[in-house]
């Protein structure tokens, strides 16, 4: 008797868990489907007769021009240094003009980002007239002003506008990639590869093999499929043009201060303009990704108080803030990009059911509780969800596998069990942040440490 209520809630929970498992498995299996027919037919009737473009053949822009680069600062004194100073003896002047954002109560950063101005003349200390911090969107539109402010008193307009972030590991090929692409696309997204910690093989490296699948499969498939590709905030080139556009419609500012995740719907209000938005994914002459690298979140509270961000401004405020416009193929996207808080309470549901299982078995070891057998509906449910389940570990195992090697591939499977954790946990705090935000609350800059590799990391070789 005592063991009945466990029976009626692990029921509840298991049918949740599996209609939402299903669901959810069907669409990734879709999504997969799809990479994989497209990946096919490009190996087998595309590239069997034409070689891979590479930065060595990448034919120079019709119309070249100068990149601005916008680095948001608040604390970063521990990596902006390196930063700079990596991407400053990569790029040269002449390629790009770097505006790094920092404020009036940052004294250390102000120190690092003057340091390595007075080594090189394309890096643009730029302070906020405020005490920070602000918001991100906020420091960007500041940069963005005094990046007008130096065409109005040069007289030349920048080509395009790149993002990066403090503790990013840039690519020599970046600027030309994206002088050649602007040509053609309004916002131009390289992959980022998050790079592995040694000091956090399991809590980082998860980030590892999301960004893996989602770069690898993901951006590429949408892309593909006709949707808008959503920006990533760092390693993205936005057409100067096009956002100066998107700056009028704002008073002057492109980017919204009001927005969690400013970065990811910039790409697809461009989309909603009718501009073209592209994912490249392109190797330099040596056979190494173009790609920006970077450590992510080391400690599981840094890690559930990024992603709790992300899926508050993406799941839930965009929701509000972005709605369902498009074709069918846009409105899958988003969909497919606004379930993660759903799928954290259906993996919650999962484990719920997963112990309740346990306590049952206990029960019925002890002979006190005699469980009712499942229905035959129910059991062949959570057989195709397991089949569904192990499928999604297989190619999780084979993005890591192609982006970092077997070792990382196979680290990817007991990883899944962090990245739900994380998840979980993440779509707790993320539904207050979401709340408080609903009531009037003030957007925040909800940013973690960050650190630079000793000596700068080259990106990974991979194939693209």
């Amino acid at each position: 008797m005592g063991f009945h209520w466990v029976e009626v809630v692990q029921h509840e929970c298991l049918l949740f868990a599996v209609a939402g498992l299903l669901i959810g498995g069907i669409d990734d299996l879709t999504f997969d489907l799809l990479f994989l027919a497209r990946w096919g037919w490009r190996r087998l009737f595309v590239y069997s007769r034409h070689e891979r473009m590479t930065a060595s053949t990448l034919p120079a822009s019709v119309a070249p021009g100068r990149m601005a680069v916008f680095v948001p600062a608040w604390n970063e004194a521990a990596v902006i240094g390196a930063m700079l100073t990596r991407a400053c003896g990569l790029w040269t002047e002449q390629q790009c003009r770097i505006f790094v954002g920092t404020y009036p109560n940052d004294a250390d950063t102000i120190a690092a980002v003057a340091s390595v101005a007075r080594n090189y003349a394309h890096v643009h200390l730029v302070i906020v007239p405020v005490d920070g911090p602000t918001t991100k969107a906020d420091c960007l539109n500041r940069l963005w002003h005094a990046m007008v402010r130096e065409e109005n008193a040069t007289g030349t307009r920048f080509k395009a506008v790149v993002l990066h972030d403090a503790e990013d590991v840039v690519h020599r090929d970046e600027p030309r990639l994206f002088d050649t692409m602007i040509d053609r696309f309004a916002m131009v997204q390289l992959p980022v590869r998050p790079l592995i910690s040694q000091q956090s093989q399991w809590i980082a490296g998860h980030y590892a093999d999301e960004f893996a699948e989602s770069h690898g499969k993901t951006l590429r498939t949408r892309e593909a499929l006709g949707a808008s590709v959503p920006s990533a905030g760092v390693g993205c080139a936005f057409d100067r043009d096009v956002l100066g556009e998107l700056a009028a419609t704002r008073g002057g500012d492109p980017f919204d201060p009001q927005s969690l995740t400013e970065d990811y719907e910039i790409g697809l209000r461009m989309a909603e303009a009718g501009r073209r938005t592209a994912f490249i994914a392109m190797r330099d002459a040596d056979g190494v990704l173009i790609c920006t690298q970077e450590h992510f979140p080391e400690t599981i509270r840094e890690a559930v108080q990024q992603k709790s961000r992300w899926f508050a401004g993406i799941a839930l405020a965009g929701w509000d803030r972005m709605g369902w416009a498009g074709s069918w193929r846009e409105r899958w996207m988003r969909l497919h990009d606004r379930r993660a808080v759903f799928s954290a309470l259906v993996l919650l549901a999962a484990y719920g059911a997963t112990i309740g299982y346990g306590l049952m078995l206990i029960g019925a070891w002890t002979g006190v509780f005699v469980p009712e057998p499942l229905s035959p509906t129910l059991a062949l449910a959570m057989e195709c969800t397991a089949g569904l389940m192990l499928w999604r570990l297989a190619m999780r195992f084979a993005f890591s596998t192609r982006a970092y090697g077997w070792r990382q591939g196979l680290l990817a499977i007991p990883r899944s069990v962090i990245a739900n954790v994380i998840a979980m946990l993440a779509a707790r705090r993320a539904v207050w942040i979401y709340v408080r935000q609903w009531r009037g609350g003030a957007v925040v800059w909800d940013k973690t440490t960050h650190r630079f590799p000793h000596g700068g990391d080259h990106p990974p070789h991979a194939a693209a």
